[in-house]
């Protein structure tokens, strides 16, 4: 957005874990996946109508193509920035995490923090992506962790039990992976955001250079093995 959207005021009561409100001249809220208006439950966090600052354009992106599936795919006119919040009725606002990195498991959200926090709290692993692959039939879908070994370390089927071990034990059933995959690197913006949703489309057979400008990436070479894995996924 290139700009705030939600602070704090000295105008209106401060509740612990919440942004007191809206900035002056923006029309967020929160929708349900139907496109309402929702209060006190987590919602997508959209912008209806626009602002001076809301960029138009990305560099080197013919027809607006990427432009408009990043924010403008799920709510025809209306931005969505790709961010959980809940609005209380005070108008006061709590951010829930990153709504394109939750995963959605037999109609329960999983954020992808809980399974870093587990996976890249092993000694054998530095570091981890997590993506959820969607059956189109309505099934569970599968449920993808990659992995970096740390250095000397293979990933073998005894580190694989230890994995998912961790997950059922710390977090539940439900977290433990359908795939677990050593990868080279995870992809990572110049600032440290792990690239979750790139990789599922990827996966899901769409090119790279649709999806991620190489100039944008810590290791622009980091995509490369999700792009060969790909084959090996249902598209």
């Amino acid at each position: 957005m290139c700009g705030a959207f939600l602070a704090g005021s000295p105008w209106q009561a401060v509740a612990p874990g919440e942004l007191a409100g809206r900035c002056l001249g923006v029309d967020v809220t929160t929708f349900d996946p139907a496109g309402n208006e929702i209060v006190n439950e987590p919602g997508e966090l959209v912008i209806r109508q626009p602002m001076p600052s809301m960029p138009v354009k990305f560099w080197n992106d013919e027809g607006d193509k990427r432009y408009r599936s990043s924010y403008f795919d799920t709510y025809p006119g209306v931005w969505r920035h790709g961010d959980w919040a809940i609005f209380s009725p005070g108008g006061g606002c709590a951010i829930a995490g990153r709504s394109d990195a939750t995963l959605n498991r037999g109609g329960v959200r999983l954020g992808t923090s809980e399974f870093y926090t587990v996976v890249e709290s092993l000694p054998e692993i530095a570091d981890s992506i997590v993506v959820h692959l969607e059956d189109a039939a309505g099934g569970p879908g599968e449920l993808v962790v990659f992995v970096v070994p740390s250095p000397g370390v293979t990933l073998d089927r005894a580190l694989e039990d230890k994995i998912r071990g961790e997950l059922k034990g710390q977090l539940s059933p439900r977290h433990i992976p359908d795939r677990i995959l050593a990868v080279p690197s995870v992809p990572r913006t110049l600032t440290g955001k792990k690239l979750e949703a790139p990789v599922k489309q990827i996966l899901r057979g769409r090119p790279a250079d649709e999806l991620v400008n190489p100039d944008a990436l810590k290791d622009p070479d980091s995509l490369t093995a999700f792009t060969d894995l790909a084959v090996t996924f249902g598209r």
